[in-house]
């Protein structure tokens, strides 16, 4: 509708419009009455577009201060709808608010055209003092102030509710030291009486308590990112006390648990949790923080007994719970928008969580149980439900192959060596065309970045890419290896470590003194294996009692990792088979001088190797360290 300037609604317009806006404010009362029920969503669409239809023709006229009051009443029911119908603030509410404040100073007489909306608030509230309006632009700060949270503009926020204090009494105080100044602004406004006859969706008073609750949730998650876990606390139970629905307060519970966590507090983070879980029992995330901080603790039996309760709740997808809270249009869901409270109540897929179980399984010795887990997560992956695996980088999984590896060492270790043949042959099948038939690492410094320099690191990350797939193809021949040795079959194991020994068709080239750092972790497992199969293909050769064989293997083993326990172990002796037992004593003193050599720096306090390595680790180690050590000293005394 075009504005007609000059022209001033008349009475009975006014009160058609007041009539129109009643009428459109009490189907929504009907939604809140003894029994509360939530709005379809195609009733919202008809109020709000009804609100804002009737928004449209009250500003078809000039500004009025009669008429501005049921103006900026109908604004606000109607942003109301916007913001309430929407899962984030917008724009549109923003220039809804700045469109409103223009009004109110055209009312007046004065301009605002090129001020920011902080500076229009400024000009509105120092300048306007018309009682009648005071109510309804205190109402229309509430809002902003909503959709500034939502932003994380803390700072406008307060700014604009010490002008909204300032109006109210200009000499006051409104913190004291050692207060949080915003939730202090909030909590010391004061809400002009509302005017009966103009109808509100949502009143003042109700928007001030949520506004309270989002500024100490949000400011607590602010602090709890920043790492000040003491002020995070103090703010988050600030929160938790506070005006919220059910689902909000199990939000602010889980972060208290997680804040409790992050500063040392275990059990006071488990009691957050399963408070949480009190209050809403399908807030998930809790239930994952449950079984990490069991972890923390080293309880396994409780931290499987979560994931499964995690498992079981994900794959029944039971609908959202209703809130038993009064249905409001602006909660406190809307403002609290940050990444943090993303992350922190992030939703576990259901094959995350089966991979979760399947890996503390292993961790903790549970092969049988394991494996049923492993073999669940693989069958997802073969049912074509991939969508179910995470992408993203907080996720728990791994990558494909090493779910294959690991799957394969629980079978291995639950003695289904043959289904750990079948498993690894899996990893070599599709390994086969991404390893290059030569790999060179080294990395060649320069003097100062280069316009290749992009090119550059894609090159490392492709050979990266290409370790990768090597070191998995490796550790399924060492898998393999070791389990045709548990079936006896020492010919075919010897064949599987030596395909290993090839680094699985590839020549790889090293230059240790340049090699990139980021490439280090791949060369050092490809290293280990290398050691591992061996000492695993030499202890074979034992077994055939091919002791020079043997030897080689374990001098070779030695050179690689120099000091390795195992490797030194089977070289003594290899030498003492050989009846060189002079040789065998020398080397038995000098490793027993030693100090641990890079398997142990790596067991106790390096870098940890991945878990599909660990069964192997196992079976490499010396049998009978004692026996041999025993027979050594035997020799020494008949010696002296």
């Amino acid at each position: 509708m075009k504005r007609r300037r000059g022209v001033m609604a008349e009475p009975g317009c006014l009160r058609a419009w007041a009539a129109e806006t009643e009428a459109l404010a009490g189907r929504w009362r009907v939604r809140r009455g003894p029994s509360p029920s939530p709005a379809t969503a195609q009733e919202v669409r008809q109020l709000r577009g009804g609100f804002r239809n009737l928004l449209l023709r009250m500003r078809g006229l000039p500004a009025a201060l009669p008429t501005l009051p049921l103006e900026l009443t109908v604004l606000y029911n109607s942003l109301l709808f916007t913001m309430g119908a929407s899962d984030s603030a917008t724009e549109g509410e923003a220039e809804g608010i700045h469109q409103g404040l223009l009004r109110v100073l055209e009312a007046c007489g004065a301009c605002g055209q090129d001020l920011s909306t902080e500076e229009l608030w400024q000009k509105v509230l120092r300048e306007v003092t018309v009682e009648e309006l005071q109510a309804p632009l205190h109402r229309l700060g509430a809002l902003q102030a909503a959709w500034w949270l939502s932003a994380s503009r803390l700072g406008s926020t307060a700014s604009l509710f010490r002008l909204l204090s300032n109006a109210e009494d200009p000499g006051r105080s409104h913190c004291s030291e050692g207060e949080n100044e915003l939730l202090s602004l909030l909590k010391s406004w004061q809400v002009p009486t509302e005017q009966a006859s103009l109808p509100l969706l949502q009143s003042t008073e109700d928007l001030k308590e949520i506004l309270c609750t989002t500024a100490a949730f949000l400011q607590g998650l602010q602090e709890l990112e920043a790492g000040n876990f003491p002020t995070a606390l103090s703010l988050l139970q600030e929160a938790a006390g506070g005006f919220c629905s059910k689902r909000v307060l199990a939000q602010i519970y889980t972060c208290l648990g997680c804040c409790a966590q992050r500063m040392g507090k275990p059990q006071t983070a488990l009691q957050h949790l399963k408070r949480a879980l009190q209050v809403d029992f399908q807030c998930l995330p809790a239930l994952s923080h449950v079984a990490a901080v069991y972890h923390e603790l080293g309880e396994t039996d409780a931290e499987l007994q979560a994931l499964a309760l995690l498992y079981e709740a994900l794959e029944e997808k039971c609908p959202a719970a209703a809130s038993s809270s009064p249905y409001f249009l602006v909660q406190t869901e809307l403002p609290v928008r940050t990444p943090i409270l993303a992350s922190l109540l992030r939703h576990r897929q259901p094959s995350e969580v089966k991979y979760l179980l399947a890996q503390r399984c292993l961790q903790d010795g549970r092969e049988a149980d394991a494996v049923e887990h492993y073999l669940d997560f693989l069958a997802l992956l073969q049912e074509g439900l991939q969508q179910q695996v995470p992408l993203d980088c907080s996720s728990a999984l791994p990558r494909i192959p090493e779910v294959f590896l690991e799957a394969a060492s629980a079978l291995e270790q639950a003695g289904r060596h043959q289904d750990a043949i079948t498993m690894c042959e899996e990893v070599i099948s599709r390994t086969t065309d991404l390893i290059p038939r030569m790999l060179r690492v080294e990395e060649r410094l320069e003097e100062c970045p280069s316009p290749g320099a992009g090119l550059v690191g894609g090159l490392l990350s492709q050979k990266k890419e290409s370790l990768c797939c090597l070191a998995w193809r490796t550790a399924a021949y060492l898998h393999q290896g070791w389990a045709w040795a548990n079936l006896g079959e020492s010919k075919e194991a010897i064949t599987q470590f030596s395909r290993e020994g090839m680094s699985g068709g590839c020549c790889l080239q090293v230059c240790v003194l340049s090699v990139p750092e980021n490439l280090l972790p791949e060369l050092e497992v490809l290293q280990k294996i290398r050691l591992l199969s061996l000492i695993g293909r030499g202890a074979q050769f034992l077994e055939l009692e091919r002791h020079k064989e043997a030897l080689l293997d374990f001098q070779h083993g030695l050179q690689i990792l120099p000091g390795d326990p195992a490797a030194a172990s089977y070289l003594v002796q290899a030498l003492w088979k050989l009846n060189r037992k002079q040789e065998a004593a020398a080397h038995w003193q000098k490793f027993s001088q030693e100090p641990p050599g890079e398997d142990g720096q790596q067991e106790g306090q390096g870098r940890a190797f991945p878990l599909y390595l660990v069964s192997c680790l196992k079976q490499a180690m010396f049998p009978d360290r004692h026996c041999l050590a025993r027979n050594i000293q035997d020799y020494l005394r008949t010696t002296k």
